[in-house]
C-alpha cells in the first residue's frame, strides 16, 4: 500500500450522483489569489517569499524528511481509523484527509510550552504534540471522554461543540499574558465554525485584550454540505481586519508555507503584538465524518482537481528533485506506516469497555443528591439484566 496515494485510490461515485440530489459545481480559482502565501508549488517546486522565507530558511533536509514522515503516518493513521469505523469498531470518525500539511506545518511551528485548543479533527496536530494516536480513538469508540491528560502535552481534549474552543483559547491566552509568560496559544477551527458567534466573540476579546493567541482556520471549503461562499462574501482571513488584527491566507496544502506563517504568527503573539488569524486554504478530500456522503453535494471533478495538489505528493516531489530522500527512506517509511496501522487496529480492539457507573463521577465536585438517585436507578436497571440471566 502506497500511503501517499490513499486519497487518489478512494472509491468515487459516478459524476451523476444520486437521483434527486443537488450538488454544487464550484470555482476553485481562489487558490490563485496573489495574497496566498506559498513556498512549495503543487509540482514540488520551491518559490521564495520575501516576508516569510526567513522562517523556513534554516530547515534542514532531515527536518524536511521529518515533515514528510509526519504527514504520511498521520494519513495512514487516519485511513486506519476510517476503516475501523466502517468495520463497526468506532461509532464515528472525522477524517483529516487532505489537510495534513496545514496540521503538520502549524503543529511543528509550536514550542513545547505553547498550548493547543483543537476541534475534533486535529489528529496531525496531536501527533506533533506527542499524543499517542491510539488515545484519540477512545472517544470515538465510546470508552472515554478523551483519553489523554491535556496538561502533559499542552494539547486540550477534543472539542465537539463547534467553535467553543476559540473562547477557551482566548481566555487561556489572556491568563498567559497576565502571568507574564512568553508562550503562545493556538486555536484550531474550520470554515464552518467561523460563522459561529463564539468565534466572533473570541476575536473581539482577543483584540481588546491583546491576547497572545493564533486563530488557525482550516478552510476546507465545506461545512458539511455548505460551501464557504454561502457563509461569507469575502475571504475568511479578511475578517480579522474588522477586529483590528492581521489575517493571512496560506496555501494549506503547502507544509512549508504553513510552518512559516504559523511561526510568524506565534512570534507576534509572544512579542506582545496580539492575535492573528491564519486561514489555511485547503480541501476536505473525504467526507465531513463517516456519517456523511459528500457525493450528494459536490462533484468528483472538484475533488480530482485538488488531488493534483495533494500535500504529501507535493513534498515528495520536492524531496526527490532536491535529492533529499532516496528510495530507501520511502521504503522504510512504508514499513513504519504498516506497523502503525497494525498497532492502531490491535489497540482499538483491545480497549476495555468502560465502567458503566463512570458517567456519574465528576459531575459535581462534592456530590449531589439527584446524581446519587440516578446512580441508584441505573444500578437497579443493570441488576435487572442479571435477574433475567439467572432465570
Amino acid at each position: 500500500m502506497t500511503v501517499e496515494s490513499t486519497a487518489a485510490r478512494k472509491p468515487r461515485r459516478s459524476a451523476g450522483g444520486k437521483a434527486g440530489t443537488k450538488r454544487t459545481t464550484r470555482n476553485t480559482a481562489q487558490d490563485t489569489d496573489p495574497e496566498l502565501v506559498q513556498l512549495l508549488t503543487p509540482e514540488g517546486e520551491r518559490v521564495k517569499n520575501a516576508e516569510y522565507e526567513q522562517y523556513v530558511a534554516g530547515v534542514t533536509p532531515e527536518e524536511l524528511r521529518g515533515l514528510y514522515r509526519d504527514m504520511v503516518l498521520t494519513r495512514r493513521f487516519d485511513a486506519e481509523a476510517t476503516a475501523l469505523q466502517r468495520q463497526g469498531e468506532l461509532g464515528l470518525w472525522a477524517s483529516l484527509l487532505g489537510q495534513e500539511a496545514a496540521q503538520i506545518g502549524s503543529g511543528r511551528a509550536l514550542r513545547d510550552d505553547d498550548y493547543v485548543f483543537p476541534t475534533y479533527r486535529e489528529h496531525g496536530v496531536a501527533w506533533c504534540r506527542g499524543v499517542d494516536p491510539t488515545n484519540l480513538l477512545g472517544m470515538f469508540r465510546g470508552v472515554n471522554n478523551g483519553g489523554w491528560d491535556p496538561n502533559s502535552n499542552n494539547f486540550h481534549l477534543y472539542t465537539i461543540v463547534i467553535g467553543s474552543q476559540t473562547l477557551h483559547a482566548t481566555g487561556y491566552a489572556m491568563g498567559v499574558a497576565k502571568d507574564g509568560a512568553d508562550s503562545a496559544v493556538i486555536a484550531y477551527f474550520g470554515d464552518g465554525a467561523s460563522s459561529q458567534g463564539d468565534v466572533a466573540e473570541s476575536f473581539t476579546f482577543s483584540a481588546v485584550y491583546n491576547a497572545p493567541v493564533v486563530f488557525f482556520c482550516q478552510n476546507n471549503q465545506w461545512a458539511i454540505s455548505e460551501p464557504t461562499e454561502r457563509q461569507t462574501r469575502v475571504p475568511l482571513y479578511q475578517r480579522a481586519r474588522g477586529y483590528g488584527f492581521p489575517g493571512v491566507r496560506v496555501d494549506g496544502n503547502d507544509v512549508l508555507a504553513c510552518l512559516a506563517v504559523t511561526k510568524w504568527a506565534l512570534e507576534r503573539a509572544r512579542n506582545g503584538e496580539g492575535p492573528t488569524l491564519v486561514e489555511a486554504y485547503t480541501y476536505r478530500m473525504g467526507a465531513h465524518t463517516t456519517s456523511d456522503d459528500p457525493t450528494r453535494y459536490r462533484h468528483d471533478d472538484e475533488r480530482a482537481a485538488w488531488e493534483a495538489k495533494d500535500p504529501i505528493l507535493r513534498l515528495r516531489r520536492y524531496l526527490e528533485a532536491s535529492n533529499h530522500a532516496d528510495e530507501g527512506f520511502f521504503a522504510e517509511l512504508e514499513a513504519e506506516s504498516e506497523a502503525l496501522g497494525r498497532r492502531v487496529r490491535e489497540a482499538v480492539r483491545a480497549m476495555p469497555d468502560p465502567d458503566h457507573f463512570a458517567i456519574f463521577e465528576n459531575v459535581y465536585a462534592d456530590g449531589h443528591a439527584l446524581v446519587d438517585e440516578e446512580r441508584a436507578q441505573f444500578a437497579a436497571y443493570q441488576a435487572s439484566f442479571a435477574d433475567v440471566e439467572g432465570v
